[in-house]
């Protein structure tokens, strides 16, 4: 006989599993062998999004050290604004550590190439088990080495990439490209390497925003971070989304 507080552990279980979006998965690569954590999110309205009318896609990248699964403020935002959105866990446990010599265009190109074959394996993986999602205008989202990844993406891919938001990521070089509108949240303790960010010039002629945020730091750019921070960064996001910036 259930007793009360089983019974409402069971409910509570039951309600939680259907109202649920969200799903944890390790997805495979045979060619590479190489196992790659993810946490899919479909939209908020999910049921809106169909082969005929696709809905849009991002994906989050994770700064170095941190889970793919601490950028819940910017998935939130995602999945209301109706995108399916993949968190992709790059860093594995016997990947190399990432080079800490500079040039870093050159020494950490290797772990973004690593970074950027993992984002296009998953496209066409999950292209074909979510039809009702457009993975051929993709966003990209990155904090520090995620960024760069996501900058590196988009310069080998740039007809398959919408829209890039970094969280001061500091090596690779934005895109100048007329298609891929571009948002750029700065942290205010590091400076980012030569021309990876627009100049005023090149500022007027591409559709970059880039926002230094006064008092921030690069290494609180994530769920972890301070209150105000996060509402912060989530605001920007939102209004980028909004295309009011």
């Amino acid at each position: 006989m259930l007793t009360r507080s089983k019974y409402l552990v069971i409910l509570f279980s039951f309600l939680v599993s259907v109202n649920s979006y969200a799903s944890g998965d390790v997805i495979f690569d045979e060619a590479r062998g190489r196992s790659i954590p993810t946490h899919i999110t479909l939209p908020a309205h999910s049921t809106h999004c169909s082969q005929q009318t696709k809905c849009p896609v991002a994906f989050v990248n994770a700064g170095y050290g941190i889970a793919h699964t601490d950028y819940q403020f910017a998935v939130d935002v995602f999945t209301a604004k109706g995108y399916l959105t993949i968190a992709v866990a790059h860093e594995l446990k016997n990947d190399p550590a990432l080079n800490s010599n500079p040039p870093y265009m050159a020494t950490r190109i290797e772990n973004w190439h690593r970074g950027v074959v993992t984002l296009k394996f998953l496209v066409e993986q999950l292209s074909a088990k979510y039809p009702a999602y457009d993975f051929s205008q993709l966003t990209l989202f990155g904090h520090s080495n995620g960024g760069d990844i996501s900058a590196l993406y988009a310069a080998i891919y740039p007809k398959q990439v919408s829209q890039i938001i970094t969280l001061d990521h500091r090596r690779m070089l934005l895109p100048r490209n007329d298609a891929i509108r571009v948002l750029t949240l700065r942290g205010s303790d590091y400076p980012a390497d030569h021309q990876v960010l627009l100049n005023k010039d090149e500022l007027v002629q591409y559709p970059v925003t880039q926002i230094t945020i006064k008092n921030s730091r690069h290494n609180d750019m994530y769920d972890g971070g301070p209150k105000w921070l996060v509402a912060r960064m989530a605001k920007e996001i939102d209004a980028f989304l909004n295309n009011k910036i």
